[in-house]
């Protein structure tokens, strides 16, 4: 059904001899805010917001793309750069410090301690008496034997008058018998009589040596009953107390360690066969103890002994290192960590250890020619160097040929992307 539109009539309020048209229709208010609006809004955000999520995209991006291509393609490298030093090659081992000489000091006769006249660290000379033995069993032997010489003695006086006597009878009968005096037989018996005597003479004689033999022994034991010191030095170490019985019946028992010069004094080091080859008399060593953990003492090689120490399958050799202890710091018996000097090169090129043990991922570990090589840092990417090595000491190596020069980076180690932590993630 069709509608008309009825005009609308005039209004009576207009002039005379106009007419009010009605108005054209106009959009509600609110629809034009919100158009105003949004249009603020697209401009705010375009000039504003957008850049900014380019930014941050771009910056994601770049942040994955440098984990995954980044980076040397996902390897990083550990680098150490060629330098000159030395190198010095050494042996290490453990020894114990003792004096260079040290007398024991015994008894060889057994008896109760008496006197002691020395102690721990006594200074002593040669000939200085230590201790005493009770002398009195010894004293005892001493007496009779020279009771028993003085018999002896007594003996031959008796007769070499016998002798004397047997002496002039024989004589007398050899007179006597050229004129028939007396018989054959009465000669024969003064001429026995004469010969019994002489020999009685030098039995006595031998008789009185072997009482003198006798009475020196006992006199021997008499003074081994003072314990003296053989030596001048200082007593380490004392293993008796007054009252106390010692019998040498079968070994000589030690009462006391005398150190000749504890100026002078030696670490005896155990050196394994695999090292004993190196080591020759006056190469330098050095050495620390425990009691001094920062002081390092220097010795001199004095000597390689021959003799072999085997211990569990394990052959060892003792090298002595003398080594001077004015300031008698060193004690007998501290243990020492000792370093001997083998071979030593001053002011060389060197390179790591690891740089020649490092292959890059990839070469199955193997080197592709016989000769030494290490791999140097080059814009970026390993490269290949070959060298000549001379000496090394377990932490360098000398490089005596190659061309390398102090300031290349060389590459000991590398770590692929995939084993590096994870990249942590930007947060919006």
């Amino acid at each position: 059904m069709n509608e008309r539109v009825v005009p609308e009539a005039p209004r009576k309020d207009a002039p005379d001899g106009l007419v009010q048209l009605p108005a054209a229709p106009v959009a509600p208010a609110t629809a034009s805010a919100a158009a105003l609006a949004k249009d603020r809004l697209v401009a705010f955000l375009t000039k504003y917001w957008l850049p900014t999520l380019v930014s941050l995209a771009v910056l994601i991006v770049a942040a994955f793309a440098w984990r995954l291509f980044g980076a040397g393609n996902g390897m990083r490298y550990t680098t150490a750069p060629v330098s000159r030093g030395a190198v010095i090659r050494t042996v290490t081992a453990t020894g114990t410090v003792n004096p260079e000489l040290t007398i024991i000091v015994g008894t060889y006769v057994s008896g109760v301690i008496q006197e002691l006249y020395c102690d721990y660290n006594t200074e002593v000379k040669a000939g200085q008496l230590c201790a005493k033995i009770d002398p009195r069993p010894y004293q005892t032997v001493v007496d009779q034997n020279k009771a028993n010489l003085a018999v002896a003695r007594a003996q031959l006086s008796k007769d070499k008058a016998s002798l004397a006597y047997a002496q002039v009878s024989f004589e007398r009968a050899a007179k006597l018998v050229q004129t028939n005096s007396i018989s054959k037989d009465a000669y024969d018996n003064a001429k026995s009589g004469y010969d019994q005597a002489q020999a009685q003479v030098e039995f006595d004689e031998a008789t009185i040596a072997q009482r003198q033999a006798a009475l020196d022994s006992a006199q021997v034991n008499l003074d081994y009953t003072d314990i003296v010191s053989p030596v001048k030095g200082t007593v380490v170490s004392r293993n008796v107390t007054m009252g106390q019985t010692v019998a040498a019946s079968f070994q000589t028992p030690t009462l006391f360690l005398i150190a000749t010069d504890l100026t002078r004094m030696q670490v005896d080091t155990n050196v394994s066969e695999s090292d004993i080859g190196g080591l020759k008399e006056g190469q330098k060593g050095t050495f620390t103890v425990d009691a001094f953990p920062k002081q390092t003492f220097r010795g001199t090689v004095s000597q390689v002994r021959q003799s072999p120490q085997t211990v569990q399958n394990v052959v060892t050799y003792d090298v002595v290192i003398a080594v001077d202890n004015s300031s008698l710091a060193l004690k007998p018996g501290m243990t020492a960590a000792t370093r001997v000097v083998v071979d030593q090169r001053d002011d060389v090129i060197r390179v790591p250890n690891a740089a020649l043990r490092y292959r890059p991922a990839g070469s199955g570990g193997r080197k592709e020619t016989d000769q030494a090589q290490v791999w140097v840092l080059r814009h970026g990417r390993p490269a290949a160097v070959a060298v000549v090595t001379g000496l090394d000491d377990d932490s360098f190596t000398e490089i005596v040929g190659g061309e390398l020069k102090p300031g290349d980076l060389v590459i000991t180690a590398e770590q692929s992307a995939s084993s590096r932590a994870a990249t942590p993630r930007l947060q919006l």
